[in-house]
């Protein structure tokens, strides 16, 4: 069975008590309701409501001889960060240390408090786009993970 349900709890608990994201607000995936917020941590979802709301992508292959079983997980990471103005060098700012603070959770804790599993950021995208209400920009880290 899939360790994507423990892992995107445990990244959700995790970014929740970071004093780095203490400011943002941390969701499981899309969040429908209270858009007030400029900063936003958004595990399993890209940010893109135009998209396909993919949480999360896994691979499955023999870890060994005997029953187990290794899970290659990849998971998207939304951080934004929005202004009320055109600034788009401090959302850009903004967003790359929402970046730090959870590449910083992941260096200090590689599994999140799980057994068998190792995170790192594979990859990132950086989306700015200035809107009727200001600035945003959104920065997507892709989480790689393994799971034994």
């Amino acid at each position: 069975m899939s360790r994507v349900p423990d892992l995107i709890d445990a990244l959700v608990a995790r970014f929740r008590t970071e004093e780095g994201l203490a400011a943002a607000r941390v969701t499981d995936g899309p969040e429908v309701t209270a858009q007030d917020a400029d900063d936003w941590v958004l595990v399993g979802y890209d940010g893109d409501p135009g998209g396909e709301f993919q949480a999360a992508v896994t691979e499955e292959e023999w870890a060994g001889l005997g029953a187990s079983r290794e899970e290659t997980v990849q998971l998207p990471v939304t951080l934004l960060a929005r202004r009320g103005d055109t600034d788009v060098k401090a959302a850009r700012a903004r967003v790359y240390e929402l970046g730090a603070a959870v590449k910083a959770v992941l260096r200090a804790d590689p599994a999140v408090g799980l057994p068998g599993v190792q995170f790192a950021v594979g990859a990132t995208a950086l989306f700015q786009a200035q809107t009727d209400q200001g600035i945003q920009a959104r920065l997507v880290l892709t989480l790689a993970c393994r799971t034994i």
